[in-house]
């Protein structure tokens, strides 16, 4: 999962990048609205999680030109503003959740889960494919009902596969979704984090359609 972070405390905004990073989300961080703007025009994420006091651009504005455009991923609003007057003109302007500072890291982390699960089409935080199976909640998976151990890369490109299970995923898609923006991607690092991946859960759970990129599939 890929998420973009707007936000101009620049303590804070590290903070919960370490935060999230540690969770194997990939994080890209704008310290402005402009920015923060240009980048949720212009890049793949999963998820967005954007302040409202930022310089250059008002974060009301930048979600508003978001969704004028045509931009569907899920925002949350992370501002210290708690009045409800400023929560109806978030959710107004189109966002999707709203948490108001100070706050728990582990609740965000929990909301943005909860937030790219439901923007996929899920209801239920589990998803299941054969003998594998992604709670979306905590982000752990099983294989046979038994912890996997992923690497960072491995999760970020099986959860999205998870997410939009019998959907085949663009290849560029994944490596979006994988990397951070100022990340050196090797040309076939995604082949490589996908042949680990079979030799984690099996070769069949995986699909390659030729062409075009990779799916999760049980037969479902």
């Amino acid at each position: 999962m890929r998420v973009l972070l707007v936000e101009d405390d620049e303590a804070l905004a590290e903070a919960i990048a370490r935060a999230l990073r540690a969770e194997a989300f990939a994080v890209d961080i704008a310290a402005n609205g402009e920015d923060g703007g240009h980048f949720g025009a212009t890049e793949a994420y999963d998820v967005a999680v954007l302040d409202l006091g930022l310089p250059k651009r008002d974060g009301l504005s930048v979600l508003a030109d978001w969704r004028a455009a045509g931009r569907t991923l899920p925002v949350l609003i992370l501002t210290a503003r708690d009045g409800w007057s400023d929560k109806v003109l978030g959710f107004k302007a189109g966002a999707d959740d709203y948490l108001v500072k100070p706050f728990r890291v582990e609740e965000l982390v929990m909301r943005l889960r909860a937030l790219v699960r439901r923007a996929a089409g899920h209801a239920a935080s589990v998803i299941r494919c054969g003998p594998l199976a992604f709670d979306s909640a905590t982000g752990q998976f099983e294989l046979d009902g038994l912890p996997l151990k992923l690497t960072a890369f491995e999760w970020r490109v099986l959860s999205a596969l998870m997410l939009r299970k019998n959907a085949v995923i663009e290849r560029l898609d994944l490596l979006e979704r994988v990397y951070e923006g100022d990340a050196d991607v090797d040309s076939n690092s995604l082949e490589v984090i996908i042949g680990r991946l079979r030799r984690k859960i099996g070769t069949t759970l995986i699909e390659t359609v030729r062409g075009l990129g990779y799916r999760v599939t049980d037969g479902g």
